[in-house]
């Protein structure tokens, strides 16, 4: 009896062992894994990065991954700050460069600024200024670039403009934008200068004669910009010719007297930036002769908000009006004065005079 009894006893264990596996293989291919609550939120967050991260080339050609959301951004540059404005990105903007006391289109569109931290210059970066704003991305001018390792090893993403040219202004919009999550507003942007350079070269397609041009620097009357810059560009769709355009020396070039006489513009237009007045052109006796100085037009280039030459985004209306100053009968200034108030609405949501316009 007991013989039997251990039979039937190991029978059953034989067949429970044989039965585990049998069991574990009719379970559903498909049956998920259990997971902690605390790694459902790391995959859910894994995924959310991956999800919105961006990769751009930035204009030293750098390839450029952002993971997640944008919401923290310190700019170091005037042109990709004032940017931040147009493109509806102002709220995320936590430093920016110094001197924005002196900006009034920030004391206007964006008074906010004016009490951020100051974190660079065109010359030098705060790195450990930056880095306790806790930024998710960092903007700098081409100028910085030997900041850029340092900020890399702190795994922070930084991007580096260069927009000098007019074709590296348009790309540094189509890069920021992309950059920061606000594509759309890039886009709409871009659209609006399409549009303002078909008009302004359907106005002068058909001249017959276009006025010689000479653009002065800040430094002194006889710094000029070269054929590479986006005053070159701005002259000559505005139906001018730049007098410099041949020179290819870096974006702003000293030159001598003997070769503004020789080159006689019949406009002068000094930066409304510039360190000295425009006395220094109209009364120095060594250019009594030249065509500009005889004919008075020798003036400023707006604006009062903010200088017009410059490649950002309000430089469309720097186009209306140089077009309008050389060429009124094509494009008039109540036109202009109508495009400048919607363009700061329509891109920067304020209201502006005709004073602040510089008219």
């Amino acid at each position: 009896m007991k013989k039997f009894m251990f039979l039937v006893l190991g029978m059953s264990l034989l067949v429970g062992c044989s039965s585990q596996p049998q069991n574990t293989a009719q379970q559903p291919k498909d049956e998920a894994p259990v997971q902690t609550k605390e790694q459902d939120t790391q995959d859910e967050a894994q995924s959310v990065d991956t999800k919105n991260s961006v990769t751009v080339v930035d204009q030293l050609g750098r390839e450029v991954t952002i993971e997640g959301e944008v919401d923290r951004i310190v700019s170091s540059y005037y042109i990709s700050s004032s940017m931040l404005i147009a493109l509806d990105a102002k709220d995320k903007v936590v430093g920016l460069e110094m001197k924005a006391d002196t900006r009034e289109i920030y004391k206007q569109a964006a008074p906010e600024f004016l009490e951020l931290p100051a974190v660079g210059s065109g010359k030098t970066f705060n790195v450990e200024e930056a880095l306790a704003l806790d930024p998710d991305l960092i903007i700098l001018p081409y100028r910085l670039e030997s900041f850029i390792p340092q900020i890399e090893a702190l795994d922070i993403p930084v991007i580096a403009i260069e927009p000098e040219s007019m074709d590296q202004f348009l790309e540094c919009i189509d890069l920021i934008g992309t950059a920061i999550g606000h594509k759309e507003e890039a886009n709409k942007l871009l659209n609006y200068f399409d549009e303002v350079t078909k008009k302004v070269e359907d106005a002068t397609k058909d001249l017959e004669a276009r006025p010689s041009v000479y653009f002065a620097g800040s430094g002194n009357p006889l710094v000029t910009c070269t054929g590479k810059m986006y005053q070159n560009a701005l002259i000559e769709l505005a139906g001018g010719e730049n007098v410099s355009k041949d020179l290819t020396d870096g974006y702003w070039q000293t030159i001598s007297n003997e070769e503004l006489l020789k080159w006689n513009p019949e406009y002068i237009y000094a930066v409304g930036y510039a360190d000295y007045d425009l006395t220094a052109i109209t009364d120095e006796a060594n250019y009594k002769e030249i065509q500009a100085v005889q004919a008075g037009n020798v003036k400023f280039f707006p604006s009062s908000i903010e200088p017009w030459d410059y490649p950002t985004p309000s430089a469309a209306l720097g186009m209306l009006w140089l077009l309008n100053d050389l060429h009124p009968d094509l494009y008039s200034q109540d036109a202009y004065i109508a495009d400048a108030k919607n363009f700061y609405k329509e891109f920067y949501n304020i209201e502006v005079t005709e004073e602040a316009l510089g008219l």
